[in-house]
């Protein structure tokens, strides 16, 4: 069975305005030439570098449907899908935090939630084996009500909803390996059993004042929430590490039967926006992992959506590793700085601090 790959040219698209990475540009802020650090050049690169090394043909590549304003209405209130549509309409704006869109940009955010949703419905109707959306905008710091951080709509919030409502699943884990806090994510499954939310990120990255362990879940959903902060400077075995004593235990004991990975690529070593230092490989064996534990626990149902990730030059690379491992692809694209960043690898001291950081987090959630 194959890979899915859901894209559409609509969500390169999408602007922001005149920003100097996350600030607007005004007073000393002189423009960049990327502008908004969320940019499409990341993944229209990525899906340049797939097409030249013949991975993108070993996919079952396709548009989809945007939400429907029924997928919307099950995360988002009325009032400010209105208010987003009628400033989208009117030529654009910015209704939450470091969220600017231009003219379209509800268009375009609905079309990024539906290729999330299509994505996972591929999977759970057995279309596909396992399926990546290209979503842009991203979707994992939407709250109901409040978009920032890039994120205009939920995406992957809104897909499962959606198949919660036509009983196409009953218990989804979440596993969130952007380097910042899932808290959109976090936020609207917090009282649901059923939902699994696993946030891997940097300590106070961003949001600066959400991910904390303590952060467990309320009423029904109390224990169905994981967060799990690093620090600065994590490098590729402690991401591993990580996975293997934390994230795989919790997803054993809840048992899912679909996996969903929020899948940032700003842990990565050049990220503007991070100080992390994982590599295309790291990316590569944090797939492999979530492969495994699908292939266990839910027949391999396993649906990964684009979220972060702000380097040109690498984030091509670290995506193209995780769609080889996922498609089980022949056609490989050699990292071109393996070399550098295992020489910049955190040293065994640094690891050995983490790791103890790891089991208390293990001790804690397990």
């Amino acid at each position: 069975m194959t890979t899915a790959f859901f894209w559409d040219e609509r969500c390169f698209w999408h602007h922001g305005g005149q920003y100097a990475l996350t600030l607007p540009v005004g007073g000393l802020v002189q423009p960049l030439a990327g502008g908004l650090a969320e940019n499409p050049e990341t993944k229209r690169r990525l899906l340049n570098l797939m097409q030249v090394t013949g991975l993108f043909q070993d996919l079952a590549t396709s548009s989809a449907p945007a939400a429907t304003q029924v997928d919307l209405a099950r995360v988002h209130p009325a009032a400010f899908l209105a208010r987003f549509k009628e400033l989208s309409d009117a030529g654009g704006g910015e209704l939450g935090l470091r969220t600017p869109f231009g003219r379209g940009g509800y268009e375009v955010a609905a079309l990024s939630a539906g290729l999330a949703k299509a994505a996972l419905f591929s999977v759970l109707e057995g279309r596909a084996q396992n399926a990546y959306a290209l979503s842009r905008p991203p979707g994992h710091h939407c709250l109901p009500d409040f978009p920032n951080g890039f994120c205009l709509l939920a995406n992957i919030a809104i897909a499962i909803k959606a198949a919660l409502a036509q009983g196409l699943t009953q218990r989804v884990a979440v596993i969130d390996w952007d380097v910042h806090h899932g808290n959109g994510t976090e936020a609207i499954f917090y009282d649901r059993p059923e939902v699994l939310t696993i946030s891997l990120h940097q300590e106070r990255n961003y949001p600066l004042d959400t991910g904390d362990t303590k952060d467990r879940g309320t009423g029904a959903g109390v224990g169905a929430n994981i967060n799990i902060p690093l620090p600065p400077g994590t490098g590729h075995l402690s991401y591993i590490e990580v996975m293997e004593r934390v994230v795989l235990p919790a997803l054993h004991a809840f048992r899912p039967d679909a996996i969903v990975v929020a899948c940032g690529y700003d842990a990565a070593a050049l990220d503007p926006l991070s100080r992390t230092m994982a590599t295309a490989e790291t990316f590569r064996t944090l797939t492999s992992l979530a492969m495994e534990a699908a292939a266990e626990l839910c027949g391999g149902r396993l649906t990964l959506v684009h979220e972060g990730g702000y380097s040109e030059v690498y984030v091509p690379f670290c995506g193209h590793a995780v769609l080889e491992q996922l498609s089980g692809s022949p056609h490989h694209a050699p990292d071109p700085l393996a070399d550098t960043l295992a020489k910049r690898q955190p040293s065994p001291r640094f690891n050995a601090y983490v790791s103890t950081l790891i089991g208390e987090m293990a001790a804690f959630f397990l």
